[in-house]
Formats: C-alpha cells, structure tokens, sequence
C-alpha cells in the first residue's frame, strides 16, 4: 500500500510529472519498493488498466532527502528526447534551501570540481586535474536571512551528483539538516532542500514547459514567514 503522499503536476500521452515528498527514494533501479517510480507506475497500470509490464523512463533523479518536482516519461521516445535534454544542460532547474551561515555575496556562482565515492556513496571536492574530475556550475542568490541562516535560490548549470550539497557544503554553508554534508543542525524532514521549478522542452510537442512547486507546508512551520517564495 502507498504511504507517500504525492501530487501530479502534469500527465499526457508522453510524459507524468510528480511532486516527489522527502524521504522517498526517485526510484531504485531493478530492486522494487518504495519509491515513486514504484508508485507511478502502480498509479498509471491502475488509472488505464493496462496488462503486464507498464513502460515508465527515469530521465532525472532527486536526492532521496530532497523534496520537488520529477518528470516520468511514458513513452521510450519521450524518455530519449527529455534524457538527451538533461544531459546537454538544455533544462533549467531551480531549488530552494536554507542553509547554516550567510554568503559574504548577495549573489554569485558556485565553481567546483567534483568526484564518486562510491564506497562511501558521497561526493567530493577535487581539482581540474583529476582526470576523473567532473565540472559543476552553480548560480546562487540570497532571497532573504534571519538567526544566522540563509534562505537561497539554486540554479545548477550541470548536473553532477549531489551536486548542491557538496558545493554548499564546500563553500561553508551545508544545506540545514544534511548530516552527510555537515550540517550541525537538524531539519524536521528530511533537509532543506527542495526543487522548485524546471523548464524544459516537451519531447513530442513544439512547446516549452514551466512548471513550479510551492515549498512543503513543514517548511513553513519550522522556520516561519522570513521563508519567502519568489514569485
């Protein structure tokens, strides 16, 4: 039985979009379980009555503690076309988080080269020269402050893993909640992290999606009204 709680933001013929509650896994590869790719697939066999194996395309992930919008693709076209989208940097994403201290700028980007442990399953800060080395990109801006914590609007330029945790967290300011980053304070749920809109190319049609999702309401009651969302 699903436990989560989740809405859908979109659903067509090509693709489902989802609102991916913390704690949830986006999805566990082979292993069954809970996680939302789970549950999207149940939902759509279910909604259309469809036999045998449903066709569902993982073309992005959120981090399991991490909360915000996902997009499914329902047909093996649209799962290439959106895959190509996010590999080629082609989706502008943007997240919310609050964070432990205050940037000395109002604004400014985040310039990084990042590793795999895959034993530790983490990422690291390395140099350029790491041939395993990956570049990551990150436009920040301070939306508001209060009681030593930053509230901060995320605009990732490449998609590494764990990607915005390790760079916060390498720039001093972890994500509140992230243990695994450094964070000395906790979170009610999960961490502060959450993505809050994308933008991108509908696989099939000729038009342009936005799409945007409001903070969970826990955020709300944790740090209170400084919290302001840009419209």
């Amino acid at each position: 039985m699903n436990k989560w709680a989740f809405d859908i933001l979109l659903e067509d013929n090509h693709l489902l979009v989802l609102s991916k509650p913390t704690g949830l896994p986006t999805a566990h590869g082979e292993i069954k379980g809970d996680s939302l790719f789970d549950y999207a697939k149940e939902y759509i066999k279910k909604r259309y009555a469809k036999p045998g194996n449903v066709f569902l395309g993982v073309v992005h992930r959120l981090d399991q503690p991490v909360s915000g919008i996902v997009i499914f693709a329902k047909t093996s076209k649209a799962a290439s076309r959106l895959s190509e989208q996010f590999r080629d940097t082609q989706v502008e994403k943007t997240y919310l988080a609050v964070v432990e201290g205050i940037p000395n700028a109002r604004s400014g980007t985040l310039h990084h080269f990042l590793i795999n442990d895959d034993e530790e399953r983490i990422a690291l800060v390395s140099n350029q020269n790491n041939p395993l080395a990956k570049e990551a990109i990150t436009h920040y801006t301070v939306l508001a402050t209060h009681d030593g914590h930053a509230f901060l609007m995320l605009n990732p330029k490449t998609g590494r893993k764990h990607q915005l945790r390790i760079q916060l967290s390498a720039s001093g300011h972890p994500v509140m909640g992230d243990k695994k980053y450094g964070s000395s304070f906790n979170f009610v749920h999960g961490i502060s992290l959450h993505a809050h809109a994308i933008t991108f190319k509908h696989p099939v049609k000729d038009e342009t999606i936005n799409m945007k999702l409001d903070l969970p309401k826990i955020w709300l009651k944790h740090f209170g009204p400084w919290i302001k969302v840009p419209t």
